[in-house]
């Protein structure tokens, strides 16, 4: 019996090594989407309906600026039939070349084509438009220095966005056009919906116009309203005494009341100015599946709703 048992255990072991390897999936099981955050999932789903299972590469509860994915994750990549990019996220910065050579048959997606970006210093430029929405991992990717890559968070890019992504889903496949543009057409209403709440919100009499926020990620959501954002990160580090300081100073003439704190950062210094200043933390996650509910938070916190 010893024997049979050396003799079965390393068949075993690679018939469950083969199982969790690039072997052919069944076929009844439906085309994979890979996306880089939860927000792009909630939008890529909206529109592909049943036809494609999507996932994030970026789990629930990690920043895109520092993740490195798993083995397992790396695996999974090759069944997927297209990957769908934020555009300047520093998660695909550091790891889109080396996800396009372990999956050289994916088709890579800019969804950020269109949008025009804030960078450094407040201003704005169209994305490239050379980029094109079909994006070429293998080639020189164009300056990305400065660019804020937040662009989820915004109802006017999130219409881009979605058009973008209605494109790809038509390049990839075909046979289902009709109805990824019935469904984008839907997308696009909430969205617009959105919008109308947020600003219904933000036009209350004794609505903020400023608002302090430990990570910057909510530039494109102040351009969209002119509204003005305070970051306590200072050049993406914690702030020294000096600038807490002048964050402090800030909150009092800009009349800010709400400190917005994300799930992946500390809150000691976002509670060390609330302290000081009277306003309140307000939690939000603009990395959250469900891009509405956290929009219309944003919107509801700083009109006090």
């Amino acid at each position: 019996m010893p024997k049979k048992v050396s003799v079965l255990l390393p068949f075993l072991c690679l018939l469950l090594l083969s199982g969790c390897s690039g072997q052919p999936r069944q076929k009844d099981e439906k085309p994979v989407i890979t996306v880089t955050i939860e927000p792009l999932r909630y939008f890529t789903e909206a529109i592909a309906g049943e036809h494609f299972r999507v996932i994030s590469m970026v789990p629930k509860g990690n920043s895109p600026e520092t993740y490195d994915p798993t083995p397992m994750q790396l695996m999974e990549l090759t069944h997927s039939k297209a990957y769908f990019r934020v555009g300047y996220i520093g998660f695909e910065r550091s790891w889109i070349d080396k996800l396009a050579d372990n999956a050289p048959h994916l088709q890579f997606f800019n969804l950020s084509d269109g949008v025009e970006l804030i960078f450094d210093g407040g201003h704005a430029h169209p994305s490239d438009s050379e980029s094109a929405l079909y994006y070429d991992a293998t080639a020189p990717d164009r300056p990305v220095e400065g660019v804020e890559p937040h662009i989820w968070n915004s109802t006017e890019n999130a219409q881009t966005i979605s058009a973008n992504i209605l494109r790809a889903l038509c390049t990839i496949d075909k046979s289902h056009r009709d109805e990824y543009i019935t469904r984008y057409n839907k997308l696009s209403e909430q969205i617009e919906q959105t919008d109308s709440l947020i600003k219904a919100r933000l036009s209350a009499p004794d609505a903020d116009r400023a608002f302090m926020i430990y990570h910057p990620a909510l530039s494109y959501f102040a351009r969209d309203y002119g509204l003005k954002q305070i970051a306590i990160e200072e050049g993406g580090k914690e702030p020294s005494p000096a600038h807490l300081r002048a964050l402090i100073d800030s909150c009092h003439a800009e009349k800010v009341r709400v400190v917005f704190v994300q799930p992946e950062f500390d809150k000691r210094n976002a509670e060390l100015i609330t302290r000081q200043t009277g306003t309140h933390i307000v939690d939000i996650n603009p990395l959250d599946y469900d891009w509405k509910g956290q929009m219309l938070k944003v919107a509801g916190a700083l009109s006090g709703h």
